[in-house]
């Protein structure tokens, strides 16, 4: 019979040696963070050494810990693998995620070659309204709001870069166009006008600009579409219009960006957070939106 430690423990040791962090493992896992402490004291005291210590500059493996990370990595991963290899191809193999049309459009479709070589084994299917779907068929969310959601593991991806933009053709002779001789293209969300041109326009000093006037539009897409034919000047977050400032089809008015209040976020109901599948797109998908 082979003698073992709690498999609960290796995994729980497993988490804060990638972390380098106790509080961000228990996120991980969906336990308290005494709870990760025991397990890695329990681990410790029946291995009889240290595997972790702490210094000013943070959480550091210990020699043993440093030793040990890699050679229990590759174990469960040895692991998964084989449970993998047996598994019968069926709904738990695909992801499903609700998102916003435009991020899904412009910024998850761009990175997605990324996250289908990493993964080959995990099938996604992206929509735009849960309703459509049975919540417990439901993944995960990706949400444009102001904070994090009650009830359910919910993290900040990334905060709005707000740019004023226009078409090159409003430029003259490299002059950016005037704010009053154009129309203001506006964005609304559940029915009412973001504020982003107000705060833009609070962050630049201007209170000559009547924030009020312009059209309204009820997708981020038509916005950028319109500015892209010269029907007016927009305030777009920068990360929406990466390739229509690298091509040159929109230009910004000012460097000024204004960042802010609104983020997209990443809601998980309690039940998925600890689904592999879940895990690992969220773990992908938080180090594609801080690069």
């Amino acid at each position: 019979m082979r003698q073992l430690p709690s498999l609960n423990s290796l995994r729980v040791f497993e988490e804060v040696a990638r972390h380098r962090s106790f509080s961000q493992a228990a996120q991980v896992l969906s336990v308290t963070q005494g709870a990760v402490s025991r397990q890695i004291k329990q681990l410790e005291d029946y291995l009889g050494v240290s595997l972790f210590s702490r210094s000013p500059q943070g959480l550091a493996l210990t020699e043993a810990g440093t030793a040990l990370a890699p050679e229990l990595g590759q174990a469960f991963e040895q692991i998964e693998q084989a449970l993998q290899r047996l598994r019968v191809p069926n709904l738990r193999q695909r992801l499903r995620i609700v998102a916003p049309p435009t991020w899904a459009t412009r910024w998850l479709s761009a990175h997605l070659r990324d996250f289908c070589r990493q993964h080959p084994a995990i099938s996604l299917s992206v929509t735009q309204h849960a309703s459509h779907d049975s919540p417990a068929e439901v993944d995960c969310q990706i949400r444009f709001g102001l904070q994090a959601a009650p009830h359910c593991h919910s993290r900040l991806l990334v905060m709005e870069r707000h740019l004023a933009v226009a078409s090159p053709e409003l430029f003259s002779a490299g002059q950016a166009p005037d704010l009053r001789d154009h129309s203001l293209l506006h964005i609304l969300h559940d029915g009412k006008r973001l504020r982003v041109w107000e705060n833009w326009l609070a962050a630049m000093g201007r209170k000559d600009i009547d924030a009020g006037a312009g059209l309204e539009f009820g997708t981020l897409d038509q916005v950028i579409h319109t500015a892209l034919a010269g029907g007016g000047l927009a305030v777009i977050d920068r990360q929406m219009i990466e390739r229509e400032l690298a091509d040159g089809h929109l230009l910004p008015i000012t460097p000024v960006e204004v960042i802010g209040p609104y983020g997209y976020w990443l809601d998980v109901a309690h039940d998925k957070h600890g689904l592999s599948k879940v895990q690992r797109f969220t773990h992908w998908l938080s180090h594609q939106s801080q690069t």
